[in-house]
């Protein structure tokens, strides 16, 4: 049958959204990507910087390829709601400034120890070098991964969170981490056991390595531009919901291993917290949307833990 226009009624949700028409016309087999495409065009804001729900229930209209007006339930006299998200900032962006913060304070420190620091030798610590080419090495990789291989199931996030995402990383895996590290009366100024640094250059190889191979086969589940997902097989997926919240953990206790610093591990456990949340709303999620495709885990992080 040939796809035919329909008439939806418009309101604005929240605040007013100055050129936002009273109603808009699209075709019943239209995408929802093309309804929101339709009305950023009208209202000359961004697609991503609105939200539209259906008046009758509230349920959002998916800005997707795959979902058609017809499936969501839409027809001719339907009202949408739409909302200003406010101003929006790419998600790759935000990675981008998120993990600059420890790339840039750790050499800082590190270079600088003389001057930053009363009576610190001229020359590091074997453990003290170890430690800001370990964590460059971590988020030069996280960099490299965020332009060239992370595809995000959301084009963008409001830019007033920007400052909320990076303390994470600027405060707590810079700053934290560094000053205390670098201090030639840390743990980390002392002489290394063998046992423990290659132990943990041993972890952080592994855990690099493996959440590296997490992040491409992740990758390969998603077309470019994409927000489909797909049921994730390899390494570590048999086992738990996020290998790579898992490798990411044994990278960190590497780390952790030749810094031996107190702040390193406050940072592991703020940081091992919150990425067990995020696995658990991934399991819940995917056993939403994939349904009896997917192999429901036990653990979605740490294998006999979480």
């Amino acid at each position: 049958m040939a796809s035919k226009p329909v008439t939806l009624k418009v309101q604005a949700r929240g605040k007013r959204i100055p050129k936002l028409p009273s109603e808009t016309s699209i075709y019943i087999q239209g995408s929802g990507r093309d309804l929101y495409e339709r009305l950023a065009k009208e209202t000359g804001f961004s697609a991503h910087r609105l939200r539209i729900t259906k008046g009758d229930d509230g349920k959002p209209v998916p800005n997707d390829k795959t979902s058609t007006i017809a499936s969501t339930g839409l027809e001719s006299g339907s009202v949408i709601q739409v909302k200003d998200l406010g101003p929006q900032i790419a998600w790759r962006t935000v990675f981008v400034i998120e993990y600059l913060g420890p790339l840039l304070i750790h050499p800082l420190f590190y270079f600088l120890r003389p001057y930053i620091y009363k009576g610190a030798p001229s020359e590091p610590s074997t453990l003290q070098a170890l430690t800001c080419i370990t964590i460059t090495l971590h988020f030069l990789k996280r960099e490299l991964e965020t332009l060239f291989v992370h595809r995000f199931s959301n084009a963008t996030m409001p830019a007033r969170n920007i400052f909320k995402n990076s303390f994470h990383y600027w405060a707590l895996a810079g700053l934290l981490i560094a000053y205390p590290s670098y201090s030639p009366t840390s743990a980390t100024a002392a002489q290394s056991n063998p046992v423990l640094t290659y132990t943990g250059l041993a972890l952080f190889i592994a855990g690099e390595l493996g959440n590296l191979n997490a992040h491409l086969v992740l990758r390969g589940l998603r077309s470019p531009g994409g927000t489909e997902r797909g049921v994730p097989k390899g390494l570590g997926f048999s086992l738990v919901t996020c290998p790579n919240y898992l490798f990411e953990t044994i990278a960190w206790a590497g780390i952790l291993l030749i810094n031996r610093s107190w702040s390193t591990a406050v940072f592991i456990v703020v940081a091992v917290a919150q990425m067990a949340l995020w696995a658990k709303k991934k399991e819940s999620r995917y056993r939403k949307e994939l349904g009896g495709k997917y192999s429901k885990k036990r653990y979605s992080m740490i294998p006999g833990v979480w």
